[in-house]
Protein backbone atom coordinates (compact mmCIF):
# COMPACT_ATOMS: atom_id res chain seq x y z
CA UNK A 1 0.00 0.00 0.00
CA UNK A 2 2.55 2.14 0.66
CA UNK A 3 4.17 1.79 -2.59
CA UNK A 4 1.14 2.52 -4.23
CA UNK A 5 0.69 5.86 -2.33
CA UNK A 6 4.16 6.98 -3.29
CA UNK A 7 3.79 5.83 -6.91
CA UNK A 8 0.56 8.24 -6.56
CA UNK A 9 2.16 11.23 -4.97
CA UNK A 10 4.91 10.82 -7.62
CA UNK A 11 2.84 10.66 -10.78
CA UNK A 12 1.13 13.81 -9.39
CA UNK A 13 3.90 15.89 -8.77
CA UNK A 14 4.49 14.88 -12.61
CA UNK A 15 1.29 16.14 -13.83
CA UNK A 16 1.21 19.37 -12.23
CA UNK A 17 5.17 19.93 -13.96
CA UNK A 18 4.74 22.29 -17.25
CA UNK A 19 5.29 20.85 -20.46
CA UNK A 20 8.18 21.84 -22.98
CA UNK A 21 5.86 23.35 -25.26
CA UNK A 22 4.22 25.69 -22.94
CA UNK A 23 7.70 26.65 -21.67
CA UNK A 24 8.47 27.72 -25.09
CA UNK A 25 5.56 29.78 -25.35
CA UNK A 26 6.60 33.43 -25.48
CA UNK A 27 10.36 32.70 -25.24
CA UNK A 28 11.69 35.53 -26.83
CA UNK A 29 15.31 37.56 -27.54
CA UNK A 30 17.64 37.78 -24.17
CA UNK A 31 19.18 40.93 -24.19
CA UNK A 32 22.68 41.70 -24.91
CA UNK A 33 24.04 38.11 -24.51
CA UNK A 34 27.00 37.64 -26.94
CA UNK A 35 26.98 35.27 -29.80
CA UNK A 36 30.67 33.60 -29.17
CA UNK A 37 32.77 32.68 -25.98
CA UNK A 38 31.67 29.53 -23.61
CA UNK A 39 28.82 27.11 -23.82
CA UNK A 40 26.02 29.40 -22.46
CA UNK A 41 26.84 31.74 -25.14
CA UNK A 42 27.59 29.64 -27.93
CA UNK A 43 23.40 28.95 -28.33
CA UNK A 44 21.67 30.98 -29.94
CA UNK A 45 19.01 33.47 -27.56
CA UNK A 46 16.06 31.37 -27.78
CA UNK A 47 17.63 28.08 -27.95
CA UNK A 48 19.56 29.17 -24.54
CA UNK A 49 16.27 30.03 -23.29
CA UNK A 50 13.86 27.04 -23.89
CA UNK A 51 17.33 24.92 -22.78
CA UNK A 52 17.38 26.57 -19.24
CA UNK A 53 13.60 26.58 -18.85
CA UNK A 54 13.56 22.80 -20.00
CA UNK A 55 16.74 22.48 -17.32
CA UNK A 56 14.36 23.90 -14.59
CA UNK A 57 11.16 21.69 -15.23
CA UNK A 58 13.70 18.42 -15.10
CA UNK A 59 15.43 19.62 -12.06
CA UNK A 60 12.11 20.40 -10.42
CA UNK A 61 10.52 17.15 -11.13
CA UNK A 62 13.80 14.65 -10.42
CA UNK A 63 13.44 16.86 -6.57
CA UNK A 64 10.05 16.32 -6.48
CA UNK A 65 9.92 12.83 -7.16
CA UNK A 66 12.40 11.66 -5.21
CA UNK A 67 11.45 13.37 -2.34
CA UNK A 68 7.65 12.27 -2.40
CA UNK A 69 8.50 8.28 -2.55
CA UNK A 70 8.54 6.55 0.72
CA UNK A 71 11.92 7.28 2.83
CA UNK A 72 12.28 10.91 -0.21
CA UNK A 73 12.81 12.32 3.08
CA UNK A 74 13.68 9.91 6.15
CA UNK A 75 16.12 7.69 3.72
CA UNK A 76 18.45 10.65 2.75
CA UNK A 77 20.80 12.22 5.43
CA UNK A 78 21.03 15.18 3.65
CA UNK A 79 17.50 16.36 4.00
CA UNK A 80 16.08 14.00 6.68
CA UNK A 81 14.55 16.14 9.58
CA UNK A 82 15.67 15.56 12.58
CA UNK A 83 14.74 16.16 16.22
CA UNK A 84 14.59 19.96 16.79
CA UNK A 85 16.93 21.21 18.61
CA UNK A 86 14.78 23.12 21.04
CA UNK A 87 13.51 19.82 22.57
CA UNK A 88 16.77 17.69 21.80
CA UNK A 89 17.04 17.29 25.44
CA UNK A 90 13.21 15.95 25.55
CA UNK A 91 14.63 13.59 23.18
CA UNK A 92 17.39 12.57 25.61
CA UNK A 93 15.75 12.16 29.10
CA UNK A 94 12.91 10.13 27.12
CA UNK A 95 15.75 7.52 25.70
CA UNK A 96 17.25 7.34 29.05
CA UNK A 97 13.33 6.76 30.71
CA UNK A 98 13.18 3.74 28.05
CA UNK A 99 11.17 5.79 25.29
CA UNK A 100 13.34 5.32 22.61
CA UNK A 101 10.90 4.05 20.53
CA UNK A 102 8.71 7.00 21.16
CA UNK A 103 11.68 9.54 19.79
CA UNK A 104 12.43 7.16 16.64
CA UNK A 105 8.46 7.48 15.68
CA UNK A 106 8.62 11.16 16.32
CA UNK A 107 11.33 11.34 14.40
CA UNK A 108 10.07 9.27 11.32
CA UNK A 109 6.13 10.80 11.66
CA UNK A 110 7.74 14.42 10.31
CA UNK A 111 9.38 12.90 8.02
CA UNK A 112 6.23 11.25 6.47
CA UNK A 113 4.54 14.41 6.74
CA UNK A 114 7.16 16.06 4.20
CA UNK A 115 6.55 13.60 2.25
CA UNK A 116 3.40 13.81 1.96
CA UNK A 117 3.21 17.39 1.47
CA UNK A 118 6.02 17.96 -0.97
CA UNK A 119 4.13 17.31 -4.30
CA UNK A 120 2.27 20.35 -4.21
CA UNK A 121 5.32 22.31 -4.91
CA UNK A 122 5.14 20.95 -7.94
CA UNK A 123 2.48 23.11 -9.76
CA UNK A 124 4.34 26.45 -7.75
CA UNK A 125 7.78 25.49 -9.67
CA UNK A 126 5.85 25.15 -12.84
CA UNK A 127 3.88 28.36 -12.29
CA UNK A 128 7.34 30.00 -11.73
CA UNK A 129 9.24 28.94 -14.69
CA UNK A 130 5.85 29.27 -16.66
CA UNK A 131 6.64 33.48 -15.57
CA UNK A 132 9.99 33.58 -16.21
CA UNK A 133 11.35 37.06 -17.92
CA UNK A 134 14.07 37.10 -20.00
CA UNK A 135 16.04 38.78 -16.99
CA UNK A 136 15.59 36.01 -15.02
CA UNK A 137 16.52 33.40 -17.99
CA UNK A 138 19.48 35.42 -18.72
CA UNK A 139 20.51 34.96 -14.68
CA UNK A 140 20.30 31.39 -14.36
CA UNK A 141 21.66 30.85 -17.86
CA UNK A 142 25.23 33.01 -16.89
CA UNK A 143 24.20 32.33 -12.98
CA UNK A 144 26.33 30.30 -10.89
CA UNK A 145 26.12 26.39 -10.07
CA UNK A 146 22.97 26.87 -7.73
CA UNK A 147 21.35 30.16 -9.54
CA UNK A 148 17.88 28.48 -10.77
CA UNK A 149 17.69 27.27 -7.29
CA UNK A 150 18.31 30.69 -6.06
CA UNK A 151 15.79 31.82 -8.08
CA UNK A 152 13.20 29.29 -7.18
CA UNK A 153 13.72 30.10 -3.57
CA UNK A 154 13.28 34.01 -3.85
CA UNK A 155 10.34 33.36 -6.27
CA UNK A 156 8.12 30.27 -4.30
CA UNK A 157 9.44 30.31 -0.94
CA UNK A 158 6.90 32.32 0.81
CA UNK A 159 4.16 30.35 -1.68
CA UNK A 160 5.53 27.25 -0.57
CA UNK A 161 5.60 28.08 2.91
CA UNK A 162 1.73 28.87 2.64
CA UNK A 163 0.34 25.94 0.57
CA UNK A 164 2.84 23.50 2.83
CA UNK A 165 1.87 24.43 6.05
CA UNK A 166 -1.60 23.33 5.89
CA UNK A 167 -0.75 19.78 4.31
CA UNK A 168 2.02 19.46 6.48
CA UNK A 169 -0.68 20.56 9.34
CA UNK A 170 -2.82 17.75 8.77
CA UNK A 171 -0.21 15.06 7.98
CA UNK A 172 1.10 15.71 11.25
CA UNK A 173 -1.94 14.57 12.39
CA UNK A 174 -2.72 11.81 10.61
CA UNK A 175 0.75 10.12 10.98
CA UNK A 176 1.10 10.35 14.50
CA UNK A 177 3.47 13.68 14.94
CA UNK A 178 1.52 15.83 16.91
CA UNK A 179 0.90 12.55 19.43
CA UNK A 180 4.25 11.69 19.59
CA UNK A 181 5.25 15.16 20.82
CA UNK A 182 2.76 15.59 22.61
CA UNK A 183 3.51 12.45 24.63
CA UNK A 184 7.22 13.41 24.61
CA UNK A 185 6.46 16.81 26.31
CA UNK A 186 3.93 15.61 28.67
CA UNK A 187 6.32 12.53 29.63
CA UNK A 188 8.84 15.34 30.32
CA UNK A 189 7.14 17.67 31.87
CA UNK A 190 6.35 15.37 34.68
CA UNK A 191 9.87 14.85 35.16
CA UNK A 192 10.43 17.05 38.81
CA UNK A 193 12.68 20.19 38.42
CA UNK A 194 12.53 20.48 34.53
CA UNK A 195 11.72 23.42 32.47
CA UNK A 196 8.50 23.54 30.30
CA UNK A 197 9.57 23.30 26.75
CA UNK A 198 7.58 24.44 23.40
CA UNK A 199 7.30 24.18 20.04
CA UNK A 200 5.70 25.09 16.96
CA UNK A 201 5.83 21.89 15.17
CA UNK A 202 3.85 22.86 11.73
CA UNK A 203 6.20 25.27 11.46
CA UNK A 204 9.46 23.45 11.96
CA UNK A 205 8.00 20.45 9.68
CA UNK A 206 7.40 22.96 7.01
CA UNK A 207 10.53 24.94 6.56
CA UNK A 208 12.49 21.71 7.57
CA UNK A 209 10.36 20.24 4.66
CA UNK A 210 11.20 23.36 2.36
CA UNK A 211 15.13 23.26 3.46
CA UNK A 212 15.26 19.76 2.10
CA UNK A 213 13.52 20.77 -1.04
CA UNK A 214 15.60 23.50 -2.07
CA UNK A 215 18.65 21.59 -1.06
CA UNK A 216 17.61 18.89 -3.78
CA UNK A 217 16.80 21.23 -6.43
CA UNK A 218 20.46 22.26 -6.04
CA UNK A 219 21.82 18.47 -6.53
CA UNK A 220 19.32 17.94 -9.57
CA UNK A 221 21.20 22.02 -11.00
CA UNK A 222 24.73 21.26 -10.46
CA UNK A 223 23.95 17.61 -11.95
CA UNK A 224 22.26 18.95 -14.71
CA UNK A 225 25.59 21.72 -15.40
CA UNK A 226 28.34 19.81 -14.80
CA UNK A 227 27.11 15.93 -15.77
CA UNK A 228 26.66 14.79 -19.33
CA UNK A 229 24.63 11.86 -18.08
CA UNK A 230 22.34 14.22 -16.33
CA UNK A 231 21.82 16.33 -19.57
CA UNK A 232 18.93 13.69 -20.94
CA UNK A 233 17.55 16.03 -23.72
CA UNK A 234 19.15 17.51 -26.92
CA UNK A 235 18.18 20.66 -25.84
CA UNK A 236 19.77 20.00 -22.27
CA UNK A 237 23.04 18.78 -23.98
CA UNK A 238 23.14 21.84 -26.58
CA UNK A 239 22.81 24.57 -23.86
CA UNK A 240 24.88 23.02 -21.18
CA UNK A 241 27.71 20.38 -23.21
CA UNK A 242 31.24 21.80 -23.41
Amino acid sequence: MAAVLAASAAGAATAQLPKLDDLMKGVGRLPGQSSGGGSAAAVDDKTGAAGIKEALAVGTENAVKKLSQVDGYFGNAAVKILMPSSIQKVADVARMVGFQKQVDDFVLSMNRAAEAAVPVAAGYFGDAIRDMSLDDVRGVLTGGETAATDFFRRKTYDKLYGAFKPTVSQKVGESGTARAYKDLIGRYDSVPLVSKQSLDLDDYVTRKSLDGLFHMVGVEEKSIRTNPLARTTDLLKTVFGR
